[in-house]
């Protein structure tokens, strides 16, 4: 029977080997929360002689447009992490993506505490699964 542990062992990790997924990445620039300008304040202006009601004085907004400039995507790291966001991208986005039929960008919170943003195709993938990153874009889960 102690002959046969390590064939079997060797075995048994070839085929949980095969299961493993690999998908196209690419990085992808960090998400930008844009919130409307607060509104302004309203000035009550007491007259300086009458007794009549104070007047409120309401400024007129600002008519100028928000400018958001996305940052540029870092460039990707290799190494193990765990999946901790995963947003649905709309077609529009999806188009400016290097990999082909993106349709997700995800975040991955690595395993040295820093977060990668990347785009891709993979559909089987879930919050909170490992990853892992190989140097020429590839993302295979679940990794060891």
């Amino acid at each position: 029977m102690s002959k046969l542990v390590f064939p079997l062992s060797a075995i048994t990790l070839a085929i949980l080997a095969g299961c493993a997924t690999e998908s196209r990445v690419a990085p992808a620039p960090a998400p930008v929360v844009v919130q409307p300008a607060p509104a302004p304040a309203a000035v009550v202006t007491a007259p300086a002689t009458t007794a009549a009601a104070p007047t409120v004085v309401v400024p007129a907004a600002g008519t100028a447009p928000v400018v958001v400039a996305s940052p540029a995507p870092q460039p990707l790291r290799a190494g193990t992490g765990a999946i901790a966001q995963i947003i649905n991208l709309p077609a529009s986005a999806a188009a400016g993506s290097s990999v082909p039929g993106a349709t997700k960008r995800i975040t991955i919170r690595m395993d040295d505490g820093s977060l990668q943003y990347l785009d891709t195709a993979a559909n089987d993938i879930s919050i909170g699964e490992r990853v892992w990153l190989t140097n020429d874009g590839t993302m295979k889960y679940p990794a060891p």
